[in-house]
């Protein structure tokens, strides 16, 4: 084989590596971006993390930055950080809280969007640029339309309101289910209101 051969037969294989990582880069501009972070369940075998490692986000938390909670359900009996992101066509959510089913039962599911400080699309209503700008949203994964949730669901739930509302100063008027701001039924009738909202009573006023 001469010098040329040689020369452009790695000038074929060198432009073949390319095109394939041009092919891959260009596959992936439309595919939901799934880097977050999964914290255990709270009754995990195992220590579960503090739920204080959510607030080591990738960047900056700025005072003042968010100014509500909006909880939100997937209405589905089912869901991933995935299937939601599918639907979607990008995670709209800060957090999802898994019920067994696809995730683990009361696991943290962090988004980029939340590491990232960045704001998410989730809400709707006539106030929904507000709080797509300036609130929280977290989704507990389940249909509270058709179903209850589960304990280990409300205790993380529970557990994440509170740490987020020490750390933004947020009072218990700031914690709004989304059909409290928009036409809409979510997080479902059968999400335990008065239960939840005595939990969080002792955020001030």
């Amino acid at each position: 084989m001469t010098r040329t051969q040689v020369v452009w037969g790695l000038f074929v294989m060198g432009m073949t590596c390319v095109g394939g990582v041009l092919w891959m880069l260009d596959r992936s501009n439309g595919a939901p971006r799934l880097d977050g972070l999964a914290l255990a369940s709270l009754v995990s075998a195992n220590q579960p993390p503090s739920i204080d490692l959510v607030f080591k986000t990738r960047r900056p938390i700025e005072h003042g930055r968010w100014k509500a909670v909006v909880i939100h359900h997937s209405a589905s009996p089912s869901g991933t950080p995935e299937s939601l992101a599918t639907r979607h066509g990008d995670t709209a959510y800060h957090f999802i809280i898994g019920n067994g089913q696809g995730m683990e039962d009361g696991g943290l599911y962090v988004d980029h969007r939340w590491l990232l400080q960045e704001a998410s699309r989730h809400a709707r209503g006539a106030d929904s640029a507000w709080y797509d700008r300036n609130s929280i949203s977290i989704c507990l994964v389940g249909d509270g339309e058709r179903g209850t949730y589960t304990r280990q669901q409300m205790d993380r739930l529970v557990d994440l309101v509170h740490a987020l509302a020490r750390r933004f100063d947020l009072r218990t008027d700031n914690i709004v289910l989304h059909r409290d701001i928009a036409p809409d039924r979510g997080p479902g009738r059968f999400f335990p209101g008065a239960e939840f909202h005595e939990r969080i009573s002792t955020l001030a006023r």
